[in-house]
């Protein structure tokens, strides 16, 4: 599971090794690792023009000492001295291998662009002339390499506050940073090389994690020799309305294919009936009144997608959130909620699968202020709502009070369509029938959507129902993950 920490986290564990080491250890580490990837892109370095942006932290010796490997192999390599002072004994090493000062305007002629401007702990917009030579690194032809994290993203929550610069690759040192893995920041990251320095036995408990293809293969449930339907679990549905009856035939057919031993579905008539036509396999009851009795016992409940927000919705939302089993949340149930959060108040486990508007709604906070800071938005939710929270978006990411925040590395912008959201919410929710807790029901919902949603697309756009029918496959994928 690739952990990723904060920068004060990556600070202490550093200070800690280099308290056992000759000084400098770590930063000829970090050069050789950093030196090593930009030989590697470069192909062939003997001739190449490599530019170094320097600033006056670490980061820019580690690009100075990575500048003076490279130029020892033969490349050109410049250095733009950003900062208001410069690590002398990386800068005297480059020029001793034949390295050069150069001005801003040799950016534009390189093959390769090291950006060691900032590193993981500054904060806030780039100042000049940092925030200038960012843009510049971005508009220029030559690829480009961030040390640790690209300058402009702020290492511990992924936010960009301006310029920033935008990485083809980024080399990052000892362990992964928060940022590189959560929207914004990941945008900018490009491809992550983590470069081992030593780090491991001093890193604390991680702030975020990710899940691979065997943590979500050890979760997952599987039927054993003496399974039946029920013992399975079984999914309850309320979701669609006269309006929008896709959501409950997209939220049902999430929930067959994910596993679940038998889906309960209620609804109105509208739905119901397309819920009859596109899934024999679900037991479906008409509701009258909006009163869950004449459903069936069930081991949790997905409640909202497209249910509309009328009375009669807010009724069955309110006996459905009475009941004692764990709720999945979404769409115009977490509108509901929003306009109610009493109904939030009870003692079995609620999921939420908000996007940022319906999270903005929740926790009355701006739409943009949650895309600028997705990880600290989903933690405050899961905090003050007493939940657990999957924020769906570029960065999906669980968040449980208490618990590293996961986040999810599987999907494709292809998946930016309408319903897709409907076949998650009903993948999770049988997820939680089987049995997984909501932070795992969450975790590996997302990431087996996320693959579903890959598979499905294929290079190409995908509609809702293509995302539930490779769920399957998703899964097969999975558990065939080597050990």
């Amino acid at each position: 599971m690739p952990t990723a920490f904060t920068a004060d986290q990556i600070r202490g564990a550093e200070h800690a090794l280099m308290a056992r080491l000759p000084e400098g250890t770590l930063m000829q580490r970090a050069a050789a690792g950093l030196a090593a990837v930009c030989a590697d892109l470069l192909g062939r370095v003997y001739g190449r023009r490599v530019v170094l942006l320097v600033g006056s932290g670490d980061n820019g010796g580690d690009a100075l000492y990575a500048g003076e490997r490279l130029a020892r192999r033969g490349a050109r390599v410049d250095a733009v001295l950003a900062g208001s002072r410069t690590h002398e004994a990386g800068l005297r090493a480059l020029l001793d291998a034949g390295g050069r000062v150069a001005e801003a305007s040799a950016i534009g002629r390189a093959d390769l662009i090291v950006d060691g401007l900032v590193g993981i702990g500054a904060a806030g917009a780039l100042r000049e002339p940092y925030a200038r030579l960012a843009q510049e690194a971005d508009a220029a032809r030559g690829v480009v390499v961030a040390v640790d994290v690209p300058s402009g993203v702020d290492a511990s929550t992924g936010r960009v506050e301006g310029p920033a610069v935008r990485a083809r690759v980024t080399v990052t040192m000892g362990a992964y940073k928060t940022g590189l893995l959560v929207d914004p920041g990941a945008a900018f990251a490009g491809d992550v090389r983590l470069i081992d320095i030593g780090l491991g036995e001093h890193l604390p408990d991680p702030d975020v994690a990710a899940l691979t293809a065997r943590d979500v293969r050890d979760l997952i449930p599987r039927p054993g020799e003496e399974s039946d339907k029920y013992r399975r679990g079984v999914l309850g549905v309320a979701a669609g309305s006269d309006l929008f009856t896709g959501a409950a035939v997209l939220a049902v057919g999430g929930a067959l294919r994910g596993g679940a031993g038998m889906v309960r579905y209620a609804g109105r008539e509208a739905p119901v009936a397309q819920v009859r036509a596109r899934w024999p396999e679900a037991v479906v009851t008409l509701l009258g009144e909006p009163s869950i009795e004449q459903v069936g016992r069930v081991q949790a409940w997905v409640l909202g997608p497209g249910l509309g927000t009328d009375d009669w919705a807010h009724e069955l939302a309110a006996r459905v959130l009475a009941t004692d089993v764990p709720v999945l949340i979404d769409a115009d149930g977490l509108t509901l909620v929003a306009a109610d959060r009493a109904l939030l108040r009870r003692a079995a486990p609620v999921l939420i699968t908000p996007h940022a508007g319906e999270l903005a709604r929740l926790i009355r906070a701006d739409r943009a202020d949650i895309e600028a800071a997705r990880l600290e938005h989903a933690r405050r939710a899961a905090a003050e709502l007493g939940v657990t929270v999957l924020l769906k978006g570029s960065t999906t990411v669980v968040a449980e009070d208490g618990r590293p925040a996961l986040v999810n590395v599987t999907g494709t912008p292809w998946l930016a369509t309408g319903g897709t959201g409907d076949v998650l919410s009903g993948l999770a929710g049988a997820l939680l029938a089987q049995g997984l807790s909501c932070y795992d029901a969450a975790s590996c919902g997302a990431y087996l959507h996320g693959l579903a949603g890959r598979l499905a697309a294929d290079g190409a756009p995908l509609a809702a129902a293509d995302v539930a029918t490779a769920v399957p496959a998703a899964i097969r994928t999975v558990t065939s993950a080597g050990s």
